[in-house]
């Protein structure tokens, strides 16, 4: 097999805060021993609800945030410590693109002075191959001079947006990691910029790590996906496999609760209750308080991500002793 170009090894990531000024320290543990890789040219989509860990998830695979444990590579090599020339290098080739485009942009600066921005920092090319790269780059997210001379509050959500894309693209990256990019957008809007997205990634060979909460986005811009609930992921597997046969309860629900053509309202999965306070961690598996199938042995032991086939790895004892059962069968 070929060397990854992100694998990731048993990542985990704990926040120290207080419940009120003289309230003791808690740990409350955002990601959770965290294992995957994406390979060279390949969309892993991160699925799962508020408060799962996806977003710290991509900040400590960008080297935006150190693991407390386990660690990152990027093309075979660690990532480098912040600060350091290795760092940047590696920056210039892993970018970022937000969740809000405005809050990520400088309402102050002309959007093409911020698309040129990152050339200017790494300093890659002469003044008129910055200019001209700048012009390319409006061009390839559909967008032409005219919108890089304004400022981002005369620009709509989805030009917004794109512009971010643009001056993430600057340094011709291998890697993005979109932090839920379309979700402030309308859902025309949205369309828009995921088929450009892929356009883009089928054009320039790009690795992405996307995070959404939103089903249907991932569905179609995923090749493989990894369902996190509370900070672990409870299953992983190949995306159109995932979403034909969903086998974590945790999954089920959330694929029953996303439209698809042929598939009757009634047959979706509602979740009783909200999601547990991550500083008050069930014990066992996480999603036991909710789960329908939930047996004795789930509220008192963690389930370990395994694979009950080729194509899938599933967090739950059930599938799990299923596939024992069916193995010893046979």
């Amino acid at each position: 097999m070929t060397t990854p170009q992100v694998e990731v090894q048993a990542i985990s990531r704990t926040y120290r805060m207080r419940s009120g000024l003289f309230g003791r320290p808690i740990s409350v543990r955002a990601v959770d021993n965290l294992s995957f890789s994406i390979q060279k040219g390949e969309t892993l989509g991160i699925v799962g609800e508020s408060g799962s860990g996806k977003s710290t998830t991509g900040r400590m695979v960008l080297g935006l945030e150190p693991p407390d444990q386990g660690s990152v590579h990027f093309d075979g090599a660690p990532i480098a410590a912040p600060g350091t020339a290795a760092w940047c290098a590696q920056r210039a080739r892993m970018q970022m693109i937000f969740q809000d485009p405005l809050g990520a942009l400088d309402r102050r600066l002309a959007v093409a002075a911020q698309i040129r921005e990152p050339l200017d920092i790494h300093n890659i090319g002469t003044k008129a191959e910055r200019d001209a790269r700048v012009h390319e780059l409006l061009r390839s997210v559909d967008l032409n001079d005219s919108h890089g001379a304004r400022y981002p509050g005369a620009l709509s959500g989805g030009q917004r947006q794109r512009i971010v894309l643009a001056r993430a693209l600057a340094t011709k990256p291998d890697f993005l990691v979109c932090d839920e990019p379309v979700s402030a957008l309308d859902v025309s809007i949205q369309a828009q910029v995921v088929n450009l997205l892929i356009d883009l990634q089928a054009r320039l060979g790009l690795t992405m790590l996307f995070i959404s909460h939103d089903l249907r986005v991932i569905r179609q811009i995923s090749s493989k996906v990894a369902v996190m609930y509370l900070g672990r992921i409870v299953e992983f597997g190949d995306a159109d496999d995932l979403f034909a046969r969903p086998q974590h309860p945790y999954t089920q629900a959330l694929v029953s609760a996303s439209p698809a053509p042929g598939r009757r309202s009634s047959n979706r999965i509602v979740l009783t209750g909200d999601p547990p306070n991550p500083a008050a961690r069930p014990s066992g598996c996480a999603f036991h308080p909710r789960c329908r199938h939930a047996t004795a042995r789930c509220a008192v032991e963690v389930p370990q991500l395994t694979a009950p086939d080729p194509q899938r790895q599933v967090a739950c004892h059930l599938v799990a002793g299923a596939s024992s059962q069916a193995q010893d069968a046979a």
